[in-house]
Parts: structure tokens; sequence; C-alpha cells
């Protein structure tokens, strides 16, 4: 979607002879029916008044094509600037500039990541070089005049505030800026831009490049869906056994049929360690593969991301990142913009979107609006927050406001747990959430230990950790200290142990990465993933007592996000609130404890819980 779109001379003449932030909020908002913050409106102008010097060089054609907010196909992210023309021998081509205000960065061990003050505190985001280049490789991906070599686009950065100073431009970060050049403050730095701009567009095109690229079909390319294919092939970890072939040629049958006509609503019901996501996988790449458009979505980072890593074989970021996405990144997404998209976890989502929740309408009605064919994973037992939105109920609702055909499958063989149904039921009759016939279990149906001491616990999983696929985590009951200091402890048991949560470095791909043995992780960072040993640490948020298991959702620590809104909720509507809180903790821990495929190491803070575990095994 082109916001404003303007000659180089137009663009010159508005910021000129007029408030140029104005007329770029007033397009945006006769093209979008929204408004934007008044932060944004102020970056506009300072970036705008740059950019201004930049395309004064006589050297660029008058007649060159600018797009300010340019909309990137299928999605909510948007081009800060797009410059259009020609090359010396007639090629069309397009250069995105990604444009920043800031002025100073903290280099993070993290690909492609920087950290960077905004809105109060230190946050996150993506290097400017890479965010550059990664919508490049979305338009060379996905948009068919660019795939096919029709448009050249490049992408480049540009810091006006920002001085060289060995951080934003570090050899850290010279991958990403080899891809998409690197222009920061200054009059020398601002001349290079414009030379960067002039090598590609030698003459004018007075927009037409640019409502070319607006106006592309929309599919993934050919060589992208082989590639991604070709990332399957020997992968024994996504081979489909059993019910899972039958249920992926169902989904992929069910996808083909779909039209605007004729949508389609997937519902995968299955249970831990049933393969779900290693289906989810599959139906993307098989899909893919057959020229539909299609995305992998969940509302957690770590599972797309360590499923992305998993299949490319590289914790770098590469042109596949774009086949991964958020479940919030479908606000502005216009109706059926996919031909399928591939939801995981789905008992995860949430209503709204966004930093503060205050964005979007549901995010099930949003997933459901923008494919022909939505496919959703779930497990409603696996629902621990407060604010988990995703369920059967809710998807039915949906897909009928959308007079969808709604097709519902079931995942039934157990693949983790050593296959064990023994184990699911008789932990989840320990549990609490329901009775089963499974009261005791053995160690021919599963490894289960009950310890009696942390330290030796910990030591149990590290020594099972030969193939890197062993960790430990908890419930969310003690602070993360070390997020802002480095040295400080968060998990402190009696004085023999001291651990810290998963370090902000290993982010979402913990599990995955060796040093995280050390460390414990929580139900964020393991969720929809599993290794082969799990030892988990109860917290005091889950007792027994008298052979009863109690949940004390106040014994979380504050900043746990699971249970915010609990204390508000209690006052409104005691008896309904205790019964949801006490049904989270113990899908928490059932989760926690259904992550190993192999074995499970469980430890409590309280004697008699551990007894209690403890009464449950046969010797």
């Amino acid at each position: 979607m082109l916001i404003y779109e303007a000659t180089k001379l137009q663009f010159l003449h508005d910021n000129d002879h007029s408030l140029i932030e104005e007329v770029i909020h007033d397009k945006y908002t006769k093209a979008t029916g929204k408004k934007v913050g008044a932060s944004e409106i102020r970056s506009w102008r300072e970036s705008m008044r740059y950019m201004a010097l930049v395309l004064r060089d006589t050297g660029i054609p008058v007649d060159t094509g600018i797009a300010v907010e340019l909309q990137l196909p299928q999605s909510s992210k948007r081009i800060d600037m797009t410059i259009s023309g020609f090359g010396d021998d007639g090629q069309k081509n397009i250069v995105v500039i990604e444009l920043k205000q800031w002025s100073s960065i903290e280099v993070s061990a993290k690909d492609a990541v920087v950290s960077t003050y905004l809105g109060g505190g230190l946050r996150e985001k993506p290097h400017p070089s890479y965010q550059a280049w990664s919508y490049v490789s979305l338009l060379e991906g996905f948009n068919e005049l660019v795939s096919t070599g029709d448009i050249l686009v490049q992408g480049c950065a540009y810091l006006h505030n920002y001085s060289p100073d060995g951080k934003i431009d570090s050899p850290h970060y010279s991958e990403h800026i080899q891809k998409a050049p690197l222009f920061l403050k200054g009059l020398e730095e601002r001349n290079k831009l414009g030379d960067f701009i002039k090598k590609h567009v030698k003459f004018g095109d007075n927009k037409q490049v640019l409502y070319e690229l607006d106006s592309g079909k929309i599919r993934p390319s050919k060589e992208l869906s082989n590639s991604l294919s070709g990332l399957m092939k020997g992968n024994q970890e996504f081979v489909l056994i059993d019910d899972q072939k039958i249920v992926y040629e169902t989904c992929v049958a069910v996808a083909r049929e779909a039209t605007p006509e004729n949508p389609k609503v997937i519902i995968i019901d299955g249970g831990p360690g049933t393969g779900k996501s290693v289906l989810a996988i599959n139906l993307l790449v098989r899909l893919t593969a057959l020229s539909l458009n299609c995305r992998y979505v969940t509302k957690n980072s770590a599972p797309r991301e360590v499923y992305k890593a998993k299949l490319t074989g590289t914790l770098k970021q590469t042109q596949f990142s774009n086949f991964f996405t958020g479940s919030g990144s479908y606000i502005e997404t216009a109706p059926n913009a996919f031909d399928t998209l591939i939801v995981d976890e789905a008992h995860r989502l949430n209503v709204k979107s966004g930093l503060y929740s205050n964005l979007g309408t549901h995010q099930v009605k949003e997933l459901i609006d923008s494919a022909y064919c939505t496919v959703f994973f779930i497990d409603e037992d696996q629902r621990i927050a407060l604010n988990d939105a995703g369920t059967k109920e809710t998807i039915r609702h949906f897909a009928e406001k959308k007079n969808a055909d709604v097709i519902e499958l079931a995942l039934t063989s157990q693949f983790r747990c050593n296959g064990s149904d023994g184990y699911l039921s008789w932990l989840t009759n320990t549990l609490g959430l329901r009775e089963t016939a499974n009261e005791i279990l053995s160690p021919a149906e599963y490894e289960f230990k009950v310890f009696d001491d942390p330290s030796a616990m910990h030591l149990a999983i590290v020594e099972k950790n030969s193939t890197n696929k062993a960790r430990v985590v908890a419930g969310y009951c003690w602070p993360w200290n070390s997020k802002k200091n480095a040295q400080a402890w968060d998990i402190v048991i009696d004085s023999n142990y001291s651990r810290r949560w998963n370090l902000s470095e290993d982010g979402n791909l913990w599990i995955i990465t060796p040093s995280s043995i050390d460390q414990v992780g929580c139900i964020h960072t393991c969720q929809g993933l599993e290794v082969d040993y799990i030892g988990v640490i109860i917290g005091p948020d889950l007792i027994v007592r008298n052979g009863i298991v109690q949940c004390l959702p106040l014994e979380r620590d504050r900043y746990d996000k699971t249970m915010r809104g609990y204390k508000r909720l209690l006052k409104e509507q005691p008896l309904e609130t205790t019964a949801l809180g006490d049904r989270l903790i113990k899908n928490t821990y059932r989760t926690l404890m259904t992550r190993g495929a192999r074995g499970c190491y469980v430890y409590s803070q309280d004697k008699e819980t551990r007894a209690y575990f403890q009464s449950r095994l046969s010797l």
C-alpha cells in the first residue's frame, strides 16, 4: 500500500512549503483510517528534513519516485522511505531506506540485535541494516516482479543523529551492514548516501516503478520454496509418523480447496508429544512448495525461533525468517491476504495485541480473516496465562462469523514421554487436574524421579546432557535479578543452590543453546518444545497438603505476566478466579513436566510435596 507517494520535486516542495509530517499524517489517515502518535510524527519531521538534504543532490533526477511509509505486502510493517527509478541499462530499481532517530546503542551478543533507549527504557531492536535487508528479503521472496528480477531492490539504513562509535558499526554487525549499507551522522555520510542512491537511480521514473512494485503479485518465489523444501530432506526430526501423516495429508487437501468464497478453518487437537509443531513445519514447507502463500504463526517467539533454527541449521537470521511470524502481526492485514496461516500453540492466543495489549480486535478473528485457510494446533490443557484466549469454542465462533467450513482433527499417538499415554494420565491425575485410572507410575512406563536436593537434581540433568538435550526449568516464583545485574542470582534455595534464569543473550533459543544447561528456564522458553530429559523445580505456588494439590497464585513472582490482573479479578469474581488460577498453575506444571521425551526429574522445597510425588511411584 502506498501511503505518501511523490516525485523528488514534489517531495522537496512539500518539505519546503508545508509541514511535511502533517502532509504524511493526512495521507496516512486517509489510506488507513488510523492516526499515529506524536512521537512518530516527530520522527517524520526530523527524518524527512534530513532526507530532503540528501535528495537536493542534483545528480538525483527530479522525477525520481519517492514513497514514505510504503506498507509491505501482507504485513503491518512499513518501509520508512522507498526511492524508485531506472539504472543505466533501463533496469527498474528500488532503494529501500530504514530511518532511525537513534544516537546510541548497546551491542548485543545476539545476531542482528541491538539495545537502545526507547520509551524510557533499554529495549532490544533489530539492527537497522538487518531491518532494511529483511524488507528487501521479504520483497525478493514474495513479490513476483522482484523475485523474477523485473525490479531490483537495494536496502540501506540512515541514522542521521548517530556519530560513528564502533558499536552500531561494530564488526559484530558487519555481515548485515554489507548486505544493507549503514550511513551515519555528518556531511560526508550524507553524501555517501546520496552516492548510493545515484548508483542505482540514474534516471527518474515518475513513480512508475513504485506503482508496479505496489501492484506486484504476491506469491513465494520458486527459488525460495525450493530452498525451503530442500531443508527438509534427510532431516529426521521432521519425519511424520502414524496419525501425523493422515492429519497432514488432510490439511494439504483442505488448504488446496480453500478460496475466498469457500474459506476453511482446521482445528487440530493434540496433547504434549503428539507432534503438533513437527506437523506444522511440514505443512508450511509443503504448502509453500505448492505456491501457496503461507506463514507459521505463534504467540510466543521461542517455538518459532527454535524451529526456524532447527529447520535451517543456523541460529542466524536468514531469508526464511519471513515465514515465521507472531500472532499479533495481523492487526492491519487485508482480508484473505494469505492462502494459509498455520497457527501453532493456538491455546496461547490473546484477545488484544501490542506491548500494552491495546491493539486489534481478537487474535483468533484476525488470523481467520487474514487467510482462505487457517490451521489451529491446540491443547487447551496447556493454557497457562490469565489472558490466554485461544479455545476451540472461540475458533468455531469466529469461523462461523466468516462462514468458513470447520474441520476438526486429532493427534493421539504419543511420541514424547517414552510414548507413554500412561504417564500423561498419571500426571493429570497426580496434579489434580482430572481423575484417571493411573494412580501409580511404574519405571517401565517413564523415568520419573523425585530429588530431595536441587543441586543433586541439576547435576543429574547435566549428566544426561551429552547430546545437548537436557534442561532444568522452574515455576516463575523467583525474581529475575540477573536481568539488570548479570552477577546476581535468581533462584536461590537454601544455601547450596544458586542459579540464574535463562540469560538475555540466549533469548528464545535458550533450550538449544549449549551453555544454557547451567541456567534455569521458564514456561515461556520451553512451551511447544522438547528435550530428552527435563528437570523441574516446583515453586511455592504448588504444594500438597494431606494428599490434596493446592495452588497459590500469589506465590508467583510479581512480574510474572501469566498472572497479571489476578488480584483485581479475585476481588471481582473470587470463586471463578480462584478456580482459574488453580487450573493455570496445574497446567503450567503439567506442561513443564511433559517437556522430557525420556525422563522428568523434580524437586520441591516443600517436603510434603516431595513425599506426595514419591508416594505415587512404584518401587
